[in-house]
């Protein structure tokens, strides 16, 4: 962060912390204050989300989880604190939002959507990705659309809005689909390789680094037709605390606005990662472009 919006912030950020002296803790504004004290920011990462958030010989890796690295670093140059540590801890997508809210991480740099129930439980940064739910199946299986699921069994991962639209939809259209319930994006997928499930529903980007992982990625199909319009994923922050958010934007600002936001994706969505080398094969869409030229909150 520049030297000129550090000034800017500060004594924003200072205010707000001794403003809100005795709220409760998921109102306060205090995390600023608990990571220079300890020295250490906490970040919530997935097992298994690639591209954005898991793991490679145990070590938290991937696209969201490299965003939170740098603004960690301008977390370091606000505080004046070089020698900030940055502690893991996995999170699932049943127990991110508990986490967040008791205060065990700081953020969650994953994969997570952004929608207006969400918000009442935690916040959220400017959005890093867009996407859509869709559903991914064997090619073999000639399932095209969501109409196609009548009547089979269908994966799905707990605690995701993938989960409610899929219920929903189930519900208005009367498609009397069986739900598979999983823990993790993985389990889900490999429901429809093993042939429990007839499809896997969840954000589109999440099916593709399913299959680019897989030993076979030509067996799959994702479907055209979409559960939802295109919505963003941010950084999961603690609800309340406007000063850290504050930061936090800053420092996804000054990335998005300038050419490093580019060779990032590029790293992470058209070449090879860790640790299998798959290959989103995904240029960087014109929504994702028009998000990060302007960036700014998702209130809708």
């Amino acid at each position: 962060m520049s030297r000129s919006v550090q000034t800017l912030l500060w004594p924003a950020m200072l205010a707000l912390t001794v403003g809100s002296a005795g709220a409760s803790a998921e109102q306060s504004s205090d995390t600023l204050t608990k990571i220079k004290n300890t020295g250490t920011v906490t970040i919530g990462h997935r097992v298994s989300e690639p591209p954005f958030s898991y793991l490679v010989a145990g070590v938290a890796t991937g696209y969201a989880v490299e965003i939170c690295q740098r603004i960690v670093k301008d977390i370091a140059a606000t505080l004046g604190k070089s020698d900030l540590r940055i502690e893991y801890v996995s999170v699932t997508s049943a127990t991110r939002f508990v986490m967040v809210k008791s205060r065990r991480i700081d953020m969650e740099c994953a994969a997570t959507t952004n929608n207006a129930e969400r918000r009442k439980m935690v916040a959220f940064s400017y959005p890093h990705f867009v996407t859509a739910t869709r559903f991914v199946s064997l090619r073999s299986s000639n399932i095209r659309s969501i109409s196609d699921l009548a009547g089979r069994s269908v994966a799905a991962t707990t605690g995701t809005v993938n989960l409610d639209q899929l219920n929903a939809i189930n519900r208005q259209r009367m498609l009397n689909i069986s739900v598979l319930l999983n823990r993790e994006n993985s389990d889900s997928f490999n429901l429809v390789t093993n042939g429990k499930a007839s499809a896997f529903v969840m954000d589109d980007i999440l099916l593709a680094g399913q299959i680019a992982a897989s030993s076979k990625p030509d067996d799959y199909v994702i479907s055209e037709e979409t559960f939802s319009p295109p919505e963003p994923y941010g950084i999961l922050l603690p609800l309340g605390d406007d000063a850290f958010k504050a930061v936090v934007n800053a420092s996804l600002e000054k990335l998005f606005t300038s050419k490093d936001i580019q060779e990032l994706y590029t790293k992470w969505f058209e070449r090879p990662i860790p640790p299998l080398g798959q290959n989103m094969k995904l240029p960087m869409s014109p929504e994702l472009k028009a998000v990060f030229s302007k960036p700014k909150e998702y209130l809708e």
